[in-house]
């Protein structure tokens, strides 16, 4: 997600590798098997929106273009015969008409034939199903400067009304809507957009399932959608179970699927129909086992060639005999401490007294500059990076991760220093809150040891700060934590934002938009701040063109994030693959990491 062109930035991987070659012979060599942990959450390209789902959505579903192999900066043509671009044509009316020529010849696993109706059917298939938490509300943005399908029913109607109670005139109105965005033109599908959108590309590029094409006449005979304008209400929303699409795939990709047991293991065989040369494996295995150790004997043994390792066992693999383990490979992710400028104080046990009277904390604790900054400058950073995540990442220099758009290797961040830190802590209500101290709980969710680490390091050196300052640490479930942060109970929480798609609206909108998933629920100080500094520059950054104006204006979001002292922008981790040395053709795509392409890859 950067540019030059929106940043000329080609991913040239800086890492370490460590091999040993080994004399084994290759096992299985027509087989490819990869061991991972956890489960699938579904097969449908448009519902899901985990990465073990997008694994084998990418290798059997197929979008309109593709990144260049390992640089996410350079799109190259897929479904469609030709990348968008102003110089071409095909991107015009100032960035808001994108043209897309689909190529002939290509077939569905099952034998029907690749059309541009299908890609039209995709699409709105996509925009009527939006079901709750999903992945739609990212083709809702540029296509309609809307966030879900709810609110293209208010503006079509001038009333709130659940897309599933629309009557069928009412449907009606509604698909007009949306179809006006995606055009059937001879061989070619025309999106419209009511304004430049510059990330529309990344998008809708493989890797991101919310653009894979689908075979409207087979889905259709799934019990899907059936096509018509009428019938959004029985569509739209569906559960994971109901979902026709749910555990069956048909695609145009190098893979099929012969079988998925869920929590077990995902068979593929290769398609020898595909429209370029076949794979050169014929099968791919990805088994779902949970236990390290029977994952690193599989290593071991040859029986797995890819394998899931978490950071803190990767010194068991960096020595083993015939495995290749890569690190420090780039990671499109942020890892943020988050400060609730108006907390929930009623029936909240973290504010304790809930009044700055040295028991607790009130309300808007956090929306005094000086208390924020006083907590930034209580962070050992260095240490956090150095010794919890081992080396294996790099501290945060605002909302927008490295290689992004606006990301600065040089711009100011925050250090551990605890006469700056007291110096604010003074300053804060006016001296009050020196005088009297505070009593705050800090939560994290159970298990994550990253962010249990986070939290017992800033209790550790904001109480050398000041006797009177109290600084509980408490752990609950993930489930309860979200619920708190939803609630606004939250105080002070570490939580993340891994990359959708490859630009730096992606992190600016959730971290600092008035509306966003985190930043909207800060409560009202900060919405009315962002309101006023935030959103005008996020509004303005997507509608440019010009990567140069662009850069510009995040680089002042990066700026007003610290010199406002919104969060904590604690560290960008890294990523590693750990793999038998007889893998050959395996290259690192960020935005598809953790997941395979499997069509590259031999042994």
């Amino acid at each position: 997600m950067q540019k030059k062109l929106v940043v000329f930035l080609t991913l040239l991987l800086v890492v370490s590798v460590f091999s040993v070659v080994g004399a084994q012979e290759v096992t299985n060599p027509d087989t490819f098997v990869e061991v991972n942990m956890g489960t699938i959450d579904s097969l449908d390209p448009h519902f899901q929106y985990d990465s073990a789902s997008a694994e084998i959505i990418d290798n059997v579903y197929e979008n309109l273009i593709k990144f260049n192999e390992g640089d996410i900066t350079d799109f190259m043509p897929h479904l469609a015969t030709e990348v968008p671009t102003e110089e071409n044509g095909l991107i015009r009316e100032n960035g808001t008409v994108y043209e897309f020529p689909i190529r002939e010849g290509v077939t569905f696993q099952n034998g029907d034939p690749l059309t541009p109706e299908d890609v039209k059917y995709s699409f709105l298939r996509a925009l009527i199903q939006d079901r709750d938490g999903g992945p739609v509300w990212m083709i809702y943005e540029p296509l309609f400067q809307k966030g879900s399908l709810a609110d293209v029913v208010t503006e079509v109607l001038g009333e709130e009304k659940s897309p599933s109670d629309l009557t069928a005139a009412e449907s009606e109105e509604v698909y007009a809507y949306l179809e006006k965005a995606v055009e059937v033109d001879g061989n070619s599908v025309v999106f419209h957009l009511p304004k430049a959108f510059p990330p529309f590309l990344s998008i809708i590029a493989q890797g991101n399932g919310l653009g894979a094409i689908v075979d409207k006449e087979w889905s259709v005979e799934q019990g899907d959608w059936d096509g018509q304008p009428d019938s959004i209400a029985e569509y739209t929303n569906p559960t994971k179970e109901d979902d026709p699409l749910f555990d069956k795939m048909n695609g145009t990709g190098p893979y099929e699927l012969v079988e998925w047991v869920n929590g077990e293991e995902v068979i593929l065989n290769r398609n020898d129909d595909y429209w370029r040369e076949p794979a050169p494996i014929k099968k791919v295995i990805i088994r779902m086992i949970d236990e390290w150790s029977t994952r690193k004997l599989m290593l071991q043994r040859g029986d797995a060639d890819i394998v899931y390792v978490d950071k803190q066992y990767m010194s068991q693999v960096e020595n083993m005999d015939g495995v290749e383990v890569i690190t420090g490979l780039p990671n499109i992710y942020m890892g943020a401490g988050l400060m609730n400028f108006n907390i929930v104080t009623e029936g909240n046990p973290d504010v304790h007294s809930g009044k700055l009277d040295g028991n607790g904390i009130p309300s808007n604790f956090f929306s005094d500059i000086d208390v924020r900054k006083g907590f930034l400058y209580s962070m050992n950073y260095e240490a956090f990076i150095n010794d919890v995540l081992n080396g294996d990442g790099q501290k945060g220099r605002g909302p927008i991760p490295e290689p992004l758009l606006g990301y600065d290797e040089n711009s100011p961040t925050y250090e551990l220093d605890l006469e700056k830190a007291e110096e604010h802590f003074k300053k804060a209500f006016d001296g009050e809150l020196w005088e009297k101290g505070f009593e705050i709980t800090i939560l994290y969710n159970s298990g994550n040891d990253v962010r249990k680490s986070a939290v017992d390091m800033l209790k550790y050196y904001v109480e050398q700060i000041n006797p009177k300052f109290k600084v509980n640490v408490r752990g609950i479930q993930w489930a309860t934590y979200l619920d708190k942060l939803i609630a606004n109970k939250f105080t002070l929480g570490f939580i993340a934002w891994g990359a959708d798609y490859a630009d730096p609206h992606n992190f600016v909108v959730p971290f600092l938009g008035s509306d966003g998933t985190y930043g909207g629920f800060k409560g009202k100080d900060y919405i009315n701040f962002a309101k006023e500094n935030i959103d005008p520059l996020i509004d303005e950054g997507i509608s440019s063109t010009d990567p140069a104006k662009r850069e510009e204006i995040y680089k002042e979001l990066q700026q007003i994030a610290y010199d406002q002292a919104l969060d904590f922008y604690l560290y960008q981790p890294s990523a590693q693959v750990v793999m038998r040395d007889w893998v050959e053709g395996w290259y690192y795509d960020p935005i598809r990491d953790p997941g395979q392409y499997f069509y590259s890859l031999d042994k």
